[in-house]
């Protein structure tokens, strides 16, 4: 009986011992994990908040988008018009330490030119010096696409997590859509399902008055009568 007793005493501590380790290896998983990136917290440390997977535009309705304001690289001072601008934008937030985000970091960096839904141009936000190396994203800025730090613009676009992409309409200032994706082609995807599916009211013809500067109440939309009418 006491031999039974003693075996299964010995039982006991080597599965205690063998739950230990498992735990120590998964904890260890999960710190290795945590420094590649693989979290969701917008709040975290550069590296923080990763989706590879594409996923369906989100729209706003007619939420108005914000211009972005920060710095450069360089640490200048920059404000990118994006509200009111003739040309829509694509605001790609992205972030050093990201593991996705090393993907954009590169496609964006070997080209000069990209295909872009709608003719938008790109530019790349990251969040401010507060948080980001202003090394490490000079190292990795493109030089054909402009680059602003600014953790206010992340706020403003509550943007929950990186690589992360808003697509707004220059003209009216209009949130087309949001969402992530893994690679551009994904991106290009996208935008060109979020645009097929915009339907905020607006034709073809009235963006086009719009980019040319006749907005509503513009005299050459009410030819004068002549007299005598």
């Amino acid at each position: 009986m006491g031999e039974v007793v003693a075996i299964q005493a010995v039982a006991i501590v080597l599965l205690g011992v063998l739950v230990a380790g498992l735990l120590r290896s998964h904890a260890e998983i999960l710190r290795k994990l945590h420094e590649l990136g693989a979290g969701v917290d917008p709040d975290a440390r550069p590296g923080a908040g990763v989706t590879s997977a594409v996923a369906a535009p989100v729209r706003r309705g007619a939420s108005t988008a914000f211009d972005v304001a920060g710095t450069t690289p360089a640490d200048e001072a920059v404000r990118i018009g994006v509200v009111g601008a003739r040309q829509s934008t694509v605001l790609a937030f992205l972030s050093s330490g990201c593991l996705t985000c090393g993907g954009f970091w590169d496609t964006f960096a070997r080209t000069d030119r990209l295909a872009v839904p709608g003719g938008a141009r790109l530019v790349v936000v990251t969040k401010g010096p507060e948080s980001e190396s202003t090394s490490k994203i000079r190292e990795l800025s493109p030089s054909a696409f402009p680059v602003v730090m600014s953790t206010e613009a992340w706020l403003e676009y509550k943007v929950p997590h990186t690589p992360y992409f808003v697509y707004v309409d220059g003209p009216t200032g209009r949130i087309v859509g949001e969402g992530s994706a893994g690679t551009w082609e994904q991106v290009v995807s996208l935008w060109s399902q979020a645009l097929a599916d915009d339907t905020g009211g607006e034709s073809r013809a009235d963006r086009e008055l719009q980019q040319a500067g006749i907005l509503p109440g513009h005299d050459s939309l009410y030819p004068t009568r002549s007299e005598g009418q």
